[in-house]
């Protein structure tokens, strides 16, 4: 018979083999218990032909996980040696918890090694492509009908969320959008003066300047930056609602997410780009022509003159039209993230930049897109 005593405190671990069994006894009470020689003794026991693991709570008073963690090492090793372990004398408690942990799976699974023939490749690449695309237009098929139900008076958006949403992606900023339009306006001045210079024409930088900030580049930045500030954000808060349960509370309380998330949203982004592209505008002339008149000594009157003269209503419109287009976009990828995001943190995280990359290509696109049926049109 071989015998081997662990003490602990107010508590003792027993050891002992006798006939091919091996009996592990706790007495008392036993709190941080250092197991590592409790476990090396009877993975040896295990190993030496044993046929039973008998594991004895008779005497045991209060005990906590580092007990827990002995019984479980020991019914993990009979599993490996393939022989019994009797854990019936266990507090019921303690046997709940080891089954517990033997059913999970703590291996995590293997990846397959991805090796597909070509037009399996194709498939999966063809079915998931498909898939994609049918939830996206189905989100936004459901982003119109809720705008259709807001117009109809059948909404239930809260004018509070919509203030709320207005005011983040409105006056708070203004900030941020004055200034990188400002900056922006400045390079472009000073990117044609290097190349009008050569003509002597450098009164032309208010028309550069002007047509560019009005047309295009005046909603670009206000897209972009949007993308980043407001898209993200809505991707973001949407995400974490997911992860706390709080959608499916929506749900369960008969509450439209469309409704209730979504379009308040959407409608002030909407609401929000065009005031936004306008003073994105006006700050880029600003940043040309303080290069025209302090750095190109321009008479501001004259770089004035030029700049009302370049204003065209139509650049205008345009302008503010892709203000609108970039809107609907950015809440549409922000909110689509948002809603589809994981139940975890990293999920967020990764549904934040999809969000913010989505909404840039699809901004990029669209002015593509805008810019041809402009020039067919010709405006």
């Amino acid at each position: 018979m071989n015998k081997r005593t662990t003490n602990n405190k107010n508590g003792t671990v027993f050891v002992t083999q006798k006939n091919g069994i091996v009996k592990v006894m706790f007495s008392g009470n036993i709190a941080e218990l250092d197991g590592g020689e409790v476990v090396a003794e009877i993975r040896k026991y295990s190993a030496k032909g044993a046929e039973q693991i008998l594991l004895d709570t008779e005497k045991l008073g209060s005990w906590d996980s580092s007990v827990l963690l002995v019984v479980f090492e020991a019914v993990k090793s009979a599993k490996e040696n393939n022989i019994e372990c009797d854990i019936s004398n266990l507090p019921e408690n303690m046997q709940q918890l080891v089954h517990l942990a033997l059913a999970v799976n703590r291996k995590p699974t293997r990846a397959g090694d991805g090796s597909y023939d070509v037009f399996e490749t194709l498939g999966r690449i063809t079915i998931d492509t498909v898939q994609k695309v049918t939830k996206v237009l189905a989100f936004i098929g459901d982003s119109f009908s809720a705008i259709g139900r807001f117009f109809a008076g059948r909404s239930i958006t809260r004018s509070i969320d919509f203030y709320a949403a207005l005011s983040d992606c409105g006056p708070k900023a203004l900030g941020i959008i004055s200034l990188i339009s400002f900056l922006v306006g400045l390079i472009l001045a000073f990117v044609g003066a290097v190349q009008l210079r050569e003509f002597g024409a450098q009164i032309y930088v208010a028309s550069l300047v002007t047509i560019g900030m009005c047309r295009i580049m005046g909603a670009i930045m206000v897209g972009i930056i949007m993308a980043g500030r407001t898209g993200s954000a809505y991707a973001a808060t949407i995400g974490t609602m997911q992860v706390n349960e709080e959608l499916d509370a929506l749900q369960t309380m008969g509450l439209s997410r469309m409704d209730f998330l979504v379009l308040p949203r959407l409608l002030a982004l909407v609401l929000a780009m065009p005031i936004l592209t306008m003073l994105a505008d006006f700050m880029g002339m600003l940043g040309g022509a303080f290069v025209g008149v302090f750095m190109l000594d321009i008479p501001y009157q004259e770089y004035w003159r030029f700049a009302v003269r370049a204003f065209k209503i139509g650049n205008f419109l345009v302008g503010i039209f892709h203000g609108i287009c970039f809107g609907f976009i950015i809440a549409l990828c922000g909110c689509y993230q948002g809603l589809n995001c994981g139940r975890n943190a990293d999920s967020v995280g990764v549904a934040t930049t999809k969000s913010v990359v989505s909404a840039v290509v699809y901004m990029i696109v669209a002015t593509g897109i805008i810019t041809v049926i402009c020039q067919e049109l010709g405006i």
